[in-house]
């Protein structure tokens, strides 16, 4: 009867951590609906701010702004996302391994040339373990994006690229496609690619034709993009932010999802496990009745 009460605490146990990953799918696809309704209320000022820099770039205007300056590089920031907490399936290593990817690409730089900046305490961690030192804390904006902050952060490697502290910035984070994927994505914010904002026209033309509005632009049109560019920077940056906190969640989620499925697989398992075992006692003690009772 010993393996019995073994098998029903074993029951009690996977019943009892099921109830805890449930709870945490519940809590984590609360928290990636207010992801995505953060992206979906960012989403229009984001498209008109491009409508507006794609009709500019259109015109063929010359654009002279140091963010597009493209200089051999001597000296990189890379920008990795992740979570602050576990129990997200492959979401934090799989920015792990796109660092250390990375970061074997600017290996000839040296160690003194590569700036990190970790958002999220797990890649904090990863990064300190490699030996670099981060570049400053941001495990709040991996929990609570905002915009201020993404600004602040965005305003900071602006002003060290355009004073040549830097060359390049990097970003490593997941980009939210659906609840079941997230793309893990590697991508340079500055120097800005000016190309891959005109390629928006070129994409379809009935978009290409929404955007020719007729602008009167002082004191020219080529010094409104140059002001336009440091906000379309800051809110890429707000927009990965949102990116990665949604891919958490829904990587979270996903995550308890499975460890809830297999624990309800688990507890059929040892409740069948439980039933034939009980049969078989019950059985074993009737023939001992019924063999002592024919003595």
């Amino acid at each position: 009867m010993s393996s019995l009460k073994e098998v029903k605490n074993r029951i009690n146990s996977v019943k009892s951590t099921r109830q805890i990953t449930s709870a945490m799918k519940m809590v984590a696809s609360a928290k990636l609906h207010r992801a995505q309704t953060r992206i979906e209320n960012m989403l229009p000022y984001q498209q008109l701010l491009n409508r507006i820099l794609t009709n500019f770039l259109s015109t063929g205007v010359t654009v002279e702004t140091p963010y597009t300056k493209v200089r051999p590089v001597s000296r990189v920031a890379i920008v990795a996302f992740s979570s602050n907490t576990s129990l997200c399936g492959a979401f934090n290593a799989n920015v792990n391994r796109q660092l250390e990817q990375t970061l074997a690409d600017y290996q000839t730089l040296g160690r003194e040339a590569i700036l990190l900046y970790p958002v999220g305490k797990k890649i904090e961690a990863t990064v300190k373990k490699l030996g670099f030192t981060p570049e400053g804390s941001y495990n709040e904006l991996a929990d609570r994006p905002t915009y201020a902050a993404a600004c602040a952060l965005a305003q900071q490697l602006m002003q060290r690229f355009v004073n040549k502290e830097i060359d390049r910035v990097e970003l490593i984070y997941h980009h939210f496609h659906s609840m079941g994927s997230q793309v893990l994505t590697r991508e340079t914010l500055l120097p800005i690619d000016l190309t891959g904002v005109e390629a928006v026209v070129s994409a379809s033309p009935q978009t290409a034709q929404a955007y020719l509005n007729d602008y009167i632009v002082e004191p020219s049109i080529g010094e409104l993009v140059a002001d336009l560019l440091p906000k379309v920077l800051s809110q890429k940056l707000y927009t990965v932010l949102s990116d990665s906190n949604a891919s958490e969640h829904a990587a979270r989620t996903l995550a308890m999802q499975t460890a809830t499925d297999n624990a309800n697989n688990l507890i059929q398992d040892l409740t069948k496990q439980y039933n034939k075992s009980r049969q078989q006692a019950i059985t074993n003690e009737l023939l001992d009745i019924v063999g002592g009772s024919m003595r």
